[in-house]
This record gives structure tokens, C-alpha cells and sequence, in this order.
């Protein structure tokens, strides 16, 4: 029986031409990062479980990847023991994928803390697993692009953050909108409707509306104990009309008797002056449905959409005032926003965004005759490297028409052969793929003109 090879569900292989867009994203995010003063970490892909436990909620730990210990993990384990799944996995396995990149951050704050200088701006693009059901913009391993700024309460940190969104975006040609709240605004909604004590199940099951819908969250509600009455009241705010201030307003009255729902208006109403002064391209809209599940965020949340393609969040993130704090090191508030890059990936293909260039491929193939042919080459090869040029030399003598096929399939425009003729001569034959245009060049302005070629923007008809 012959074994069919396969990736897991959820996974993906990248191709050259889908690693070349992917990099594209990568270097405008990372482009903007730089320009906003983010220096770049790295984590490891996995870390201990009581690391990454506890900090996503109960629905986000069932989620994490776990990993078996190394060697017998089933020593010490008595055969006849009755373990349920949960209980077990805690006996075998220690270390887990990491579910996101903010709380390895964090864990890379407390240990580093005395080499760190505060405010400190942190930016890492790297890989995360959740196992999670795959379906469209949906994976089980993907990438995020993260930015934080940690050890500073400013207001001006989220503006700054919805800036670099809008020039990311910008940049990538996507048009977005951001939906802006505050979980302290929440808090004072979850006072209001007299279930302060609920308020991690409300923002669960409110940050579901757009996946499940209001008749499901509604059922989860009262699934996890808030009375008809409560919901009742719930749901006219959550769909509060009017523009952000006009909401803010409104709020004013319904959580005047909420000391922290008065503070979670204060710091939108902050954050909105600030964002006017920016006088941004993109549109931003306060959305009081906005919860953002992951319990970690205290203050501002923010969540970006594509507005022209169905896919869900593509970019978010929020305030965390103490996520350091469970690692040892309290009071440190920190404020992050995180690019989905596969998602991003998926809005640009069915946009047709991507620049017509963003696949680098080879840009000269010498064409292999023979090896005195192939030794005539060389050194003109390597000049063309030298001056960073891509070129390549076809490995084997094979039929010119194998050759030629070979530079089509890989998308290289122009190929450079020397026969006897040429060697005898003292020149080359270029040919530019696109036109089928061929001209016999001299040795010594091969160089100048293949330099010349790539200085003149989609110029294939070169004057020699």
C-alpha cells in the first residue's frame, strides 16, 4: 500500500508565489512597525501550560494545543486510575503551542524586565495554533503581527495604534472600518442591567453576535444564568442608534451611577478627541456590541473589518492594565494591537490587490549549452550578482526548448544564451520573454544593458 502524504486540517503549504505575497503583507506591516518606533522579539512556539492557562477564558484554554511530555508520559500513571480527558492531559503534557503572542509577550516582560526601558515598544510577527474548527479565514495555524506598547496608561497610545492601522491599510489598498469600545463601558452596562458579576460570560456571549446571531447569544445568556428581564434591558443598549458621541452621550445617563462605566466614557471620549486631531482616512464608529472575549483587556478594545469583503475580523486588539500581574510584576498597563496576516492574505486575493511585482522571481537565466559554453557565462553571472540582480545559470545542457519552458513556467523575462557563435565573437544573445524581442549584445555592455533594463520601469524595448 502506497501512503498518501498529507498536512492537517487547518494547516496550509505555501507555495512561491503565495510565499511572495505573504512577504509583501509582512514587509508593509513591518515597514510601519519600524516607522512608529516597535522594536522587534521573538518568542519560542511553544511554552509551559501554567503559562498560557487561565488567560483566554475557558473557552479559549479548550482551544490550546497541548504537547506530550518527551519519553514514557504515561509512567506513574496507574493502569486501573479512571481520568477524564482534563485530568489527564494535565498528568502527560506540560508545554503547549502558544494561542496567541500577547501573554508570551508578557511572560518575556517579567523575565526581562531589568534589561527592558520602559515604555517599551515591542513588535513580533510569528506564528500561533488554536484548535480551532477550520473553515473560511479560519485556521489552525496562522500568523500574527503584533504591536504593543507596555508600561505606559497614555490615551495617546491607542490613538496611535488606530493610526498605524489606517496607514497599514492605506498601504495595502484594503478599505477598513474599526469599531472602537471600552470594557469598563461593559462593566457599567453589566451593573446597569444588575449583573456586575457576569460580566466575562456577557462579553462572551455578545462578542458571538456576529457568528451566531442574537436569537443563539440570547439562549447563552440565559444558558448561563442572567434573568429575561436583564437581557431585556441589555439589548436596547448594545444596539444604542446615533453617532459615537451622540452614544456617549446617552451612556452618560444610563451609567451614571456606574463609577467605572463613567470612567470607560471618559477615556473613549479621550481617545475620540485625539482621533479627530489625527484627521485619519479610515472610518471608526464606537460599537457597544464589541467585546472582545479574551479576558485579559481592561480598557479599550478595538476591532477591524474589511468593509468589502465577508471575513471577519482582520485586525484587533486592547487595553490590558495588568496582564504581567499574574507573572509577578503588577501595575504595569500595557496596550496592543495584533494584524491577522492570513486573513489580510484572503481580502487581498479576492480584491485583487496585490501589486503586479510582488512575485520576485529570477530575473536572467543564462541558458546552459555545454561547459565551455556554461565556464563563457560565469563570470558575467556573478557581475550581475555582485550588482544585485537576480540571475541563474540552467544547471544542465538540456534541450533549449526544455530551457526555455523552464524560464516561462518560473515567470523570467529575459534569458541570455552563447552558443559557439557567440564565444567566437565575443558577444550574447538576450532574449526579453514578454516581446520575443532578441538582439545580439557585445560582452562588455551585457552588464550596462541588463542594468539599464531594470532602471527603465516596464521598459522591454531597450535602444542599444
Amino acid at each position: 500500500m502506497v501512503f498518501k502524504p498529507s498536512i492537517p486540517k487547518g494547516t496550509r503549504d505555501f507555495g512561491p508565489m503565495v510565499m511572495s505575497r505573504r512577504n509583501y503583507i509582512f514587509d508593509v506591516i513591518r515597514t510601519m512597525f519600524k516607522r512608529y518606533g516597535y522594536m522587534p522579539i521573538e518568542t519560542p512556539a511553544m511554552e509551559n501550560l501554567s503559562t498560557l492557562l487561565g488567560k483566554y477564558g475557558d473557552e479559549g484554554d479548550k482551544l490550546l494545543f497541548r504537547i506530550l511530555n518527551s519519553g514514557d508520559f504515561l509512567k506513574g500513571i496507574d493502569p486501573g486510575e479512571s481520568l477524564v480527558a482534563d485530568k489527564l492531559s494535565g498528568r502527560i503534557s506540560e508545554k503547549g503551542l502558544r494561542y496567541d503572542l500577547t501573554v508570551p509577550f508578557a511572560r518575556y516582560i517579567v523575565q526581562n524586565r531589568h534589561e527592558i526601558t520602559f515604555p517599551f515598544k515591542r513588535y513580533q510577527i510569528q506564528p500561533v495554533w488554536r484548535a480551532d474548527r477550520p473553515q473560511k479565514g479560519r485556521y489552525r495555524e496562522f500568523y500574527q503581527c503584533d504591536a504593543d506598547v507596555i508600561g505606559s496608561d497614555s490615551l495617546l497610545n491607542e490613538a496611535e495604534l488606530v493610526s498605524l492601522v489606517d496607514d497599514v491599510f492605506g498601504e495595502l489598498n484594503i478599505n477598513v472600518e474599526v469599531k472602537i469600545n471600552n470594557r469598563k463601558i461593559l462593566s457599567g452596562i453589566a451593573e446597569y442591567i444588575g449583573h456586575p458579576d457576569k460580566l466575562i460570560p456577557i462579553t462572551i456571549a455578545i462578542d458571538k453576535l456576529d457568528k451566531i446571531g442574537l436569537e443563539e447569544v440570547t439562549k447563552e445568556l440565559v444558558d448561563k444564568g442572567i434573568p429575561h428581564a436583564a437581557i431585556q434591558k441589555l439589548q436596547p443598549v448594545l444596539f444604542m442608534e446615533g453617532n459615537s458621541r451622540e452614544k456617549l452621550g446617552k451612556l452618560s445617563s444610563l451609567l451614571d451611577d456606574s463609577s467605572i462605566g463613567r470612567k470607560g466614557i471618559e477615556e473613549t471620549n479621550e481617545l475620540f478627541d485625539y482621533l479627530d486631531q489625527m484627521k485619519l482616512n479610515l472610518n471608526w464608529d464606537l460599537d457597544l456590541t464589541l467585546a472582545r472575549g479574551l479576558n485579559y483587556y481592561t480598557g479599550a478594545i478595538i476591532e477591524v473589518e474589511a468593509v468589502d469583503v465577508q471575513i471577519g475580523s482582520i485586525c484587533g486588539g486592547g487595553r490590558y492594565d495588568d496582564l504581567t500581574g499574574v507573572f509577578g510584576l503588577e501595575g504595569i498597563s500595557g496596550i496592543g494591537i495584533s494584524f491577522g496576516a492570513d486573513r489580510i492574505y484572503d481580502v487581498m486575493m479576492e480584491k485583487n490587490l496585490f501589486p503586479q511585482k510582488t512575485y520576485h522571481t529570477t530575473q536572467i537565466l543564462f541558458l546552459n549549452f555545454g561547459k565551455k559554453e556554461s565556464a563563457y557565462c560565469l563570470p558575467y553571472l556573478q557581475e550581475l550578482r555582485m550588482k544585485n540582480l537576480s540571475a541563474e545559470l540552467y544547471p544542465d545542457a538540456d534541450k533549449i526548448r526544455k530551457q526555455l519552458k523552464y524560464a516561462d513556467n518560473k515567470q523570467i523575462p529575459i534569458v541570455v544564451m552563447a552558443g559557439e557563435k557567440e564565444i567566437q565573437q565575443q558577444l550574447f544573445s538576450v532574449k526579453w520573454m514578454q516581446s520575443g524581442d532578441q538582439k545580439e549584445i557585445p560582452s562588455t555592455g551585457l552588464i550596462q544593458v541588463l542594468e539599464h533594463y531594470y532602471q527603465s520601469i516596464n521598459d522591454i524595448d531597450i535602444k542599444l
